[in-house]
């Protein structure tokens, strides 16, 4: 999977791009990564890359010359017949989640555009831009640190980034929120580890870890249960035992109302 970074600081990468499950994902030609500065499609000798917003106002807004250039000979660079995704990191954008990861970890590749300053001349984002995304509902100084978040949730879905048996019960890939884990030493600072987890029955770790997801959504994040019940993902058992603990599903259905 090939990811192409549109940005004004392609510094800001070097880090998170060469470290860790990224890194090896790289160096195992699982994807690969392009960083592409914007001000190189600049035509003037200070490589100007933004100006002042008509109408006044404070900041500064990213010209649309060079950053249509840019997107344009990028796109080009692959020459396949069917464009990548342009997805624009915006405060405005959809909210990114699991299933929208899950949903761009099948393209074989995606254009990221990072804006910056006050944003992006609008009439770029209404000729080349394909889809916003926010990763919540807050403003940075720019898309940088939101294009690493999708990088990482996206290329991490991938086969063969990470195992798959460890994203097989993750939080959010069924509605639900992870179960807590413990490893040695059994018993630390006078707390055990729960005995279940030391039985060797493996159906009843499999029921006390469901469980426990089921507890800690209800407890943590109860507006994800409407939808995981909405989803189908809930099982008799599963709404038993939330009925126990306070939810059941006509909450959901008023809700979603």
């Amino acid at each position: 999977m090939r990811f192409d970074l549109l940005t004004l600081f392609p510094g800001m990468f070097t880090g998170p791009l060469s470290e860790s499950i990224l890194k090896r994902a790289q160096q195992a030609g699982l994807i690969s990564v392009h960083l592409h500065n914007i001000r190189d499609w600049a035509i003037d000798r200070h490589r100007t890359a933004d100006d002042a917003p008509y109408g006044g106002g404070a900041g500064m807004v990213m010209k649309a010359a060079p950053l249509a250039a840019a997107i344009r000979a990028v796109i080009d660079q692959d020459r396949d017949p069917e464009p990548p995704p342009v997805i624009l990191l915006s405060p405005a954008g959809e909210l990114f989640h699991h299933a929208i990861a899950q949903e761009l970890a099948a393209s074989p590749r995606l254009l990221l555009v990072c804006a910056h300053y006050e944003g992006l001349d609008e009439r770029v984002r209404e000729q080349l831009i394909t889809r916003e995304l926010s990763i919540g509902d807050y403003v940075l100084t720019g898309g940088e640190l939101a294009a690493m978040v999708l990088i990482d949730a996206i290329a991490r879905l991938r086969p063969g980034v990470i195992d798959a048996e460890s994203i097989g019960e993750e939080s959010h890939r069924d509605g639900l929120l992870e179960y807590p884990h413990y490893t040695r030493p059994a018993l630390w600072e006078g707390h055990p580890v729960p005995p279940v987890l030391l039985s060797g029955h493996h159906g009843e770790v499999a029921r006390w870890r469901r469980q426990e997801r089921l507890r800690r959504t209800f407890a943590r994040r109860p507006d994800l249960l409407p939808k995981a019940y909405a989803a189908g993902q809930l099982s008799s058992d599963d709404l038993r035992l939330l009925a126990e603990l306070g939810w059941r599903p006509e909450q959901a259905m008023d809700q979603r109302i």
